[in-house]
């Protein structure tokens, strides 16, 4: 069984910075960490594994220093790193870095071993679109799961797959076939720490790096800021609020006298909300339900 992981190297967000011409991310000199959404995908990746062998390939496009944080993914037990590298890729939007890594993955296939799941974080932090996983399943048609918080149920040689899924209002059980690409939640799982052995043999590994042409991409015209459709119009920090916080104090400490004073203080705020409450209140529940107060 052959699993692929998605990662991206990213900058701390702490430390971001916007060219003000491009609107796009500077890089250079601002340090860098894996992805945390992605750390999710690649600990479940490494779990199936261990439990029912196989290889684990971690794959990142970026510039040549995302190197770091494969070897860091190797140290956490991956077995093989592939780095997508070429200035055709500065500046790609979500389209166009899902075309590049469709293309890598294909590669991969053809040259590892195709894959049984390609796993990613549900989102990046310094994108927050979450449209590249379902982008690369959709180019490579996948299956894809998206926003999966457990693997309930696996069978590799039957080809299977069942899992937990967090949605609006609730959780869904789904099934499919392999291949399969999932993005996972964030705390589904927690990152084991790495072995000495993992991180000796990450520092010796030599990581697999690939130009446009190595990943078989011909039309350059869909990489980089040419294949990207997405313009940034502005780019802004939000003004910093000047209303401060509003303390409220009761002589009575009992839970019901403390709400009484906050849902008090609220309406004195924001008039209108007593009412839409009422208003909602009687449709749900009708005015029998209402109560008095």
């Amino acid at each position: 069984m052959h699993i692929v992981v998605c990662v991206k190297q990213v900058p701390d967000s702490a430390q971001i910075r916007v060219h003000p011409v491009t609107n796009t991310i500077m890089r250079q000199g601002v340090p860098t960490i894996i992805n945390p959404y992605d750390l999710f995908a690649l600990e479940e990746a490494l779990r199936l594994r261990d439990r029912f062998g196989g290889e684990v390939t971690v794959l990142t496009m970026g510039p040549p220093m995302a190197e770091d944080s494969l070897r860091k993914a190797m140290t956490f037990g991956a077995d093989r790193a592939v780095l997508l590298t070429d200035r055709f890729f500065a500046g790609s939007d979500t389209l166009a870095t899902s075309f590049a890594l469709a293309m890598a993955l294909k590669k991969i296939g053809e040259e590892f071993g195709e894959p049984s799941i390609v796993f990613t974080g549900k989102q990046t932090i310094d994108g927050d679109t979450a449209q590249v996983g379902p982008g690369i399943a959709k180019r490579l048609k996948l299956n894809q799961l998206t926003y999966v918080v457990k693997i309930s149920d696996f069978d590799p040689e039957n080809g299977g797959i069942t899992v937990e899924r967090r949605a609006e209002g609730g959780v869904q059980i789904l099934s499919t076939k392999l291949p399969v690409l999932i993005t996972m939640l964030e705390g589904s799982n927690e990152m084991r720490r790495g072995s000495l052995d993992d991180a000796l043999r990450a520092a010796k590994a030599e990581v697999v790096k690939w130009n446009a042409a190595d990943a078989g991409i011909e039309d350059l015209t869909k990489c980089g800021l040419r294949g990207s459709p997405t313009i940034v119009k502005k780019v802004f920090a939000p003004e910093a609020r000047s209303e401060k916080a509003q303390a409220i104090e009761t002589k009575d400490q009992s839970m019901e006298a403390i709400a009484h004073s906050f849902m008090a203080a609220l309406f004195q705020r924001q008039p209108e909300l007593e009412g839409e409450l009422l208003r909602f209140a009687a449709t749900q529940y009708g005015q029998e339900g209402l109560g008095h107060g």
